[in-house]
């Protein structure tokens, strides 16, 4: 049994190497090849969960689980929200072959879809970067859309103004990118040409009057019908890609909330972003049109992120 901690994660696990292993899972998940449940998530307290999600990567590829716990209050202690690991079985025998540090994966290969999406959704001349939250996933999209998008600028907002100018100031020199803040959600969205929600609001922070045309967002933060972090007129208004449609329908909370005030049917959800990959659903039509990719995140980006780490290093 081999075991990945999160120092093997982190140096081999690099933007460059999983933004294409996350492209091909969310193709292959479209297409039906792969296959996982909806996740399960037991409330553990406030702002405490532990999420089991199964899943295999084709008949005869990987399959594994991710078992993962979420303590919000761990970003004031230090620490990852996200713990928990990733169990692998060899699709030849059954036996389970490795353990892998979720935590670290969680955070990589989602900001690694994220920056699928953004790359194929958003505007080819978007530079322009917006983060609303500044823990461990805001500084992962930033590196992960660096990556596909030449920025010239980040704007951060978040609820502590001293927190979001320190890490401002540390992103900035990690990024060599100007990083500035904002004092409001408004503010910080006002010239945006891509915006990444990834904070713990339980109410919509986002309003869809702020965003202007041709913005494009990934909803990052809420993982589970309940807390959302934008509002219903931005759902309505935008052209809405889920990760998994399924997904979205039973957990992804901004859809849900759109979908029980009467504004919008399932319908609404055009397609998912691995549909848009492989050419199957139109992303954006018009440079003036509001995208919105919803991520839930599916056991499939941990699985191929996973399985590439512990195949390719024997």
């Amino acid at each position: 049994m081999r075991f990945i901690d999160r120092e093997e994660v982190s140096r081999r696990l690099t933007y460059e190497r999983c933004i294409p292993i996350v492209r091909q899972a969310m193709i292959t998940f479209s297409s039906g090849e792969s296959k996982q449940l909806l996740r399960s998530i037991i409330p553990l307290s406030e702002g405490r969960l532990f999420g089991i999600m199964p899943g295999a990567m084709g008949a005869h590829a990987p399959f594994g689980a991710k078992l993962i716990s979420v303590f919000r209050e761990n970003f004031d202690r230090g620490i990852q929200s996200h713990q928990g690991l990733i169990l692998l079985f060899d699709p030849e025998t059954g036996a389970p072959v490795c353990v892998v540090h979720a935590g670290e994966v969680t955070a990589i290969r989602t900001a690694s879809a994220s920056a699928v999406a953004t790359d194929v959704l958003a505007r080819k001349d978007a530079r322009r970067l917006v983060l609303l939250g500044y823990g461990e996933q805001a500084t992962s999209h930033a590196r992960a859309i660096q990556t596909i998008r030449d920025l010239e600028s980040i704007v951060v907002w978040g609820r502590s103004p001293e927190r979001a100018h320190a890490f401002a100031e540390r992103l900035q020199a990690e990024l060599a990118v100007p990083v500035t803040t904002a004092a409001s959600v408004q503010e910080a969205v006002a010239k945006g040409d891509i915006v990444c929600t990834v904070t713990s609001a339980s109410e919509p922070i986002l309003k869809g009057e702020w965003v202007r045309p041709g913005t494009h967002l990934n909803v990052v933060g809420s993982s589970h019908a309940g807390p959302a972090e934008v509002d219903n007129d931005l759902v309505v208004r935008s052209r809405f890609i889920a990760d998994s449609r399924e997904g979205v329908l039973h957990q992804g909370a901004e859809f849900l909330r759109a979908k029980a005030a009467g504004l919008v049917g399932d319908e609404h959800i055009i397609g998912e972003i691995g549909q848009v990959l492989a050419g199957e659903v139109e992303g954006r039509r018009s440079a003036d049109e509001i995208t919105v990719y919803k991520s839930l995140g599916h056991v499939v980006q941990d699985l191929a992120s996973a399985w590439a780490l512990y195949s390719q290093s024997h």
